[in-house]
């Protein structure tokens, strides 16, 4: 076999899940985000182990995300949409049984024509300048939406995982100023928020990345290993060159393994000559850029070159190789690709 196995182990996730749930506190619901297909690891799967666990509340990113989703679940568990009802989503909201949480005063317009009666939650901006409803905007209209019992009040913090940031306090307070007094749930922390402290739960926390494993939550457990196949094994004599643009070369004879996989796959080309992989639990470097479908890998220093190499997995987290990429391990999980075989462990299949 030529492509990749991303082995996700989703008893990892549930586990991530009811340590976010306590660290969140019992007076606290506890909802998971399972947008951009469940961090790439398969929404379905992930919003199923995530039910069984105990999440009653589910957020994505759109609404056809949340079609994917409520597919899995079946009916009972709350959907909310973060991008709200944009102009064409009135069916599939209806139908889906989604809670679009609105964005704007357009969105709210167009929410209350469209379906009168559907649920829905509210989004305000506390200092991101993103998305939601802006102080003067949400004074106009909050009389207007609290006789319509919104199912949730959230906004979102810009720098969470920097827990000395001013910008969380300042958030914070915003959000307070903006809600204290009004009827309905609120929610301000998804993972940084939640390791922030009791004062920014409220009454709904929202994690994300911190269930599959990634930062600002350290304590998380790893869920994802990628292990990729060596196709190809040849040696370098002295002074020859690997790859586009001859970035690597060898000072003295050298074995090189041809690993399928490259940024067709997720593994973006920022990593190239950066990044490491393994051959059970020993570094070797990779050599020269990384290309649409291929790596190359110096495997000099092994006495005997494994089938695999592993470039995620207890040696390298999802944030490390993120590190090697110049980016987040957001970025990492989203982009893995298609071509790789996904193999599931534990529960929720």
């Amino acid at each position: 076999m030529a492509t990749g196995t991303l082995t996700i182990d989703l008893s990892a996730i549930a586990d991530n899940w009811r340590s976010l749930n306590a660290a969140s506190g019992g007076a606290v619901e506890t909802a998971a985000v399972v947008k951009a297909d469940g961090y790439g690891l398969g929404a379905g799967r992930v919003a199923r182990t995530l039910a069984q666990a105990g999440a009653r509340r589910f957020f994505v990113a759109v609404a056809e995300e949340g079609a994917a989703v409520r597919e899995a679940l079946g009916p009972g568990p709350e959907i909310c949409v973060f991008s709200g009802h944009m102009a064409g989503d009135t069916d599939m909201i209806a139908d889906l049984d989604l809670t679009p949480m609105l964005n704007s005063v357009d969105q709210l317009t167009r929410h209350m024509e469209a379906l009168p009666g559907h649920s829905f939650g509210i989004q305000l901006d506390t200092g991101m300048n993103r998305l939601g409803l802006e102080p003067a905007e949400w004074a106009a209209v909050r009389d207007l939406i609290a006789a319509q019992s919104p199912r949730l009040i959230m906004s979102h913090l810009a720098n969470a995982d920097e827990p000395g940031h001013a910008q969380n306090a300042a958030q914070l307070a915003c959000f307070r100023e903006m809600t204290d007094g009004f009827d309905a749930p609120r929610s301000l922390a998804a993972t940084g928020g939640i390791l922030l402290g009791p004062e920014y739960h409220f009454d709904v926390t929202r994690p994300g990345i911190g269930l599959y494993g990634g930062l600002p939550f350290d304590e998380a457990k790893p869920v994802a290993t990628l292990a990729l196949p060596v196709i190809q094994l040849r040696d370098l004599e002295a002074g020859e060159t690997v790859g586009y643009g001859a970035t690597w070369q060898a000072d003295e004879p050298a074995k090189i393994a041809t690993v399928s996989a490259g940024y067709a796959d997720g593994l973006i080309r920022t990593m190239s000559g950066r990044a490491m992989l393994y051959a059970n639990g020993v570094a070797c470097p990779l050599a020269g850029r990384v290309s649409m479908d291929l790596l190359t890998v110096d495997v000099t220093h092994l006495t005997q070159v494994p089938r695999e190499l592993e470039i995620l997995g207890p040696d390298q987290s999802v944030d490390q190789l993120a590190d090697a990429a110049g980016t987040i391990g957001y970025e990492i999980l989203t982009s893995l690709g298609a071509r790789y075989q996904r193999r599931y462990l534990g529960a929720g299949g």
